[in-house]
């Protein structure tokens, strides 16, 4: 195998070739760039569509004066490249209009503030319809109290009244009960001592001023002999016979008003009557229309 060689000129710096190539390609870059700075300052400076809105206002206003806009600065190539081609300067935005004044919200405020308002009464409304529903509860609440407390005192009172009728008629049946007992001794003793009154007399006398002090004896005498008994009565008893008769004497009626314990004599007394038939006079030749005779067995 044989080793290469090497020129010598090869190994060694090579000599300059000169400024030709670079500044061709110096050249190249600058005019590419200068085609983009153009690209991008057409593109910018393209025109816009304007746009207009008509605003009306409450109160008529005057229109600011139109800004003057400054002209939009060109950008500055270096001096060692080529000069770019004037653009057109962009037309002019038109000014800004002035917005228009916002219009009070009254109306929504005023709907606001008027629903409140009708919130509030019939906040009120219900309140004092409950209060007055609470009110009108407790009245008659009130009401049906004092009617059960009248009633109760009703009541009470009632049967305080049927209390006291209940004791004044005890009272009254005690008293004619009393009355009866006094009456019955009082004709009893007058009976026992020859009184000749009637037993619905209420004098206290001894006899009626009418029939005289012997007329009873009379009567004894003329009614006893027409008795028919035969029987032994122990301890002598008495019985109270009324007699009713007519003003000629003649016997009306008869009743036992005081038994003497033995049926037997008080039948055969009133028999004793019934035979009689008729009452003598008095010395004054009238007959008493009632009295009471008293008749014992051994007298």
């Amino acid at each position: 195998m044989g080793i290469a060689t090497l020129a010598p000129n090869k190994l060694l710096p090579q000599p300059p070739g000169g400024l030709t190539p670079g500044a061709l390609l110096a050249l190249l870059v600058h005019g590419l760039l200068i085609a983009a700075l153009t690209a991008g300052v057409d593109w910018r400076s393209s025109p816009t569509d304007a746009v207009s809105a008509e605003l009306w206002a409450a109160v008529p206003q005057i229109a600011a004066a139109r800004a003057q806009e400054s002209p939009t600065p060109q950008p500055v190539a270096p001096a060692a490249k080529a000069e770019p081609t004037p653009q057109p300067t962009p037309a002019p935005s038109p000014p800004p209009k002035p917005a228009p004044k916002a219009e009070p919200a009254a109306p929504d405020a005023q709907i606001a503030i008027e629903r409140a308002r009708r919130e509030s009464a019939e906040r009120e409304r219900a309140s004092k319809e409950r209060a007055d529903k609470l009110k009108a509860e407790r009245a008659l609440e009130r009401e049906r109290e004092r009617l059960r407390v009248a009633e109760a005192e009703t009541l009470k009172q009632a049967e305080a009244t049927k209390k006291r009728e209940a004791e004044q008629r005890v009272k009254q049946a005690e008293e004619k009960r009393l009355s009866d007992q006094r009456a019955e001794n009082l004709k009893r003793m007058m009976g026992q001592a020859g009184a000749t009154g009637s037993p619905t007399s209420t004098g206290n006398a001894a006899r009626d001023a009418g029939p005289s002090a012997s007329y009873v004896g009379r009567l004894v005498a003329s009614i006893k002999p027409n008795i028919v008994f035969n029987e032994v009565v122990p301890g002598n008893p008495a019985a109270e016979v009324e007699v009713r008769a007519a003003s000629s004497g003649t016997i009306i009626s008869r009743r036992l008003i005081k038994s003497s314990g033995n049926k037997d004599w008080d039948e055969a007394v009133l028999r004793a009557v019934d035979r009689t038939g008729s009452l003598p006079r008095d010395t004054d030749g009238r007959v008493p229309p009632s009295i009471v005779i008293s008749f014992r067995p051994q007298e």
